[in-house]
């Protein structure tokens, strides 16, 4: 499948912002690196050692999860703020995540790691059990709403946009950083602020939108910015005694709608949105497994355990000489496998699929207009 997240125009893309999206999806991976592997758990090596050099370094690594999950959403509004869903691109997405989370729920099962429950096979399943801040689940919604938002942003003036833009920002950025918690959060309704950014971005070019030397300071400045307040929260954590687990070092970046969070991933969208590399089949080809990806290496909590803990036993390298090594070739090893991976499914499974889709789809739609319009009359439910 064409990565959902990247579903636009037909016409081939640039692949500064593919190339985005991958880089992205390696802040991810190094997120999960730290936080699904044991090591920071309460009582780990981190927590023995908080005031360790490798702390310092593992804590800086795993703080940019939420940041990347901005960067992807970002990239979404960019580009689906002028063009359509369809059920097709639907689907694709739809059966992408079902797939994985069958085949990763079935081959763990059958294989003896997680034994059979009943309640394992309904969450298999099912799209989604929560949409709270279960990415997947969250995406399949917020991808249903994008039509009506574009409704709604396309019927806007500029002014009505930008009052919207701000009025959303102070309340999920600001008040949801100074307050915390008091503001209530869940991905759906975040990722449709950064819709409403991105869509103006997009809608309502400027020349500083267009710098990518203002972008880049920027970028730099924020990246600098971040690592920054990792390192200070975190040693102002260790010296005020706070508990490990409440994680001082990541105040500023725990939620996605944090203002380290939203700034430094903006930052980042602007100045890959104007870097001019022009198209890369690789780059491109590579991208467009970004969500399964993602799908594959955090699809659930026995692959997190399989992953960081039997397979790459991450705990175990903290006081390794191999550690930075261990990070790099695991980013980048991850990525590589379950790309293949979801490769492999897009040329067999999906392409396969999606040939008799458009074969039959058409009159599927077209019985299903005759009815709807019958349903219409009857309820003297208007069209217009």
């Amino acid at each position: 499948m064409s990565n959902p997240i990247s579903i636009t125009e037909k016409k081939q893309r640039n692949s500064n912002l593919e190339l985005f999206r991958i880089l992205s999806m390696f802040l991810i991976i190094a997120h999960h690196y730290v936080v699904n592997s044991g090591i920071l758990a309460a009582g780990g090596p981190m927590d023995a050692n908080p005031m360790a050099l490798r702390t310092f370094f593992l804590m800086v690594l795993g703080g940019w999860g939420k940041l990347g999950i901005n960067c992807f959403v970002l990239i979404t509004g960019y580009f689906m703020c002028k063009s359509r869903i369809t059920a097709k691109k639907f689907a694709k997405l739809l059966l992408e995540i079902m797939f994985y989370k069958i085949v990763i729920f079935a081959v763990f099962t059958i294989v003896g790691y997680t034994p059979f429950s009943w309640k394992g096979l309904v969450k298999a399943i099912l799209p989604f059990t929560s949409i709270k801040q279960n990415f997947p689940g969250c995406f399949i919604m917020f991808y249903l709403l994008i039509p009506f938002i574009n409704i709604a942003i396309q019927n806007m003036t500029e002014k009505q946009h930008l009052r919207l833009m701000l009025l959303l920002l102070f309340t999920y950025v600001i008040l949801g950083t100074v307050f915390g918690g008091n503001v209530v959060f869940n991905y759906i309704t975040w990722f449709t602020v950064l819709y409403v950014v991105a869509s103006y971005i997009r809608l309502y070019p400027k020349a500083i939108f267009e710098s990518t030397k203002i972008w880049g300071v920027l970028s730099i400045l924020a990246l600098v910015g971040t690592i920054a307040c990792i390192v200070v929260l975190h040693y102002l954590g260790v010296k005020l005694g706070k508990p490990h687990g409440d994680l001082f070092g990541y105040k500023l970046l725990i939620d996605s709608n944090r203002i380290v969070s939203f700034v430094t991933a903006l930052c980042f969208f602007m100045f890959f949105k104007n870097v001019k590399i022009g198209y890369s089949k690789f780059i491109n080809t590579a991208a467009a497994s970004a969500f399964g990806v993602l799908l594959i290496h955090s699809g659930g909590d026995a692959m997190r355990t399989f992953v960081w803990q039997d397979l790459l036993k991450v705990k175990e390298m903290y006081g390794s000489p191999l550690l930075i090594p261990h990070v790099i070739g695991s980013v980048i090893g991850i990525y590589a496998a379950c790309a293949f991976l979801d490769f492999l499914r897009i040329r067999l499974i999906e392409t396969p699929f999606f040939k008799l889709w458009d074969k039959v789809w058409p009159k599927v739609v077209s019985k299903w207009e005759v009815l709807e319009a019958k349903i219409c009359k009857k309820w003297n439910i208007s069209e217009k």
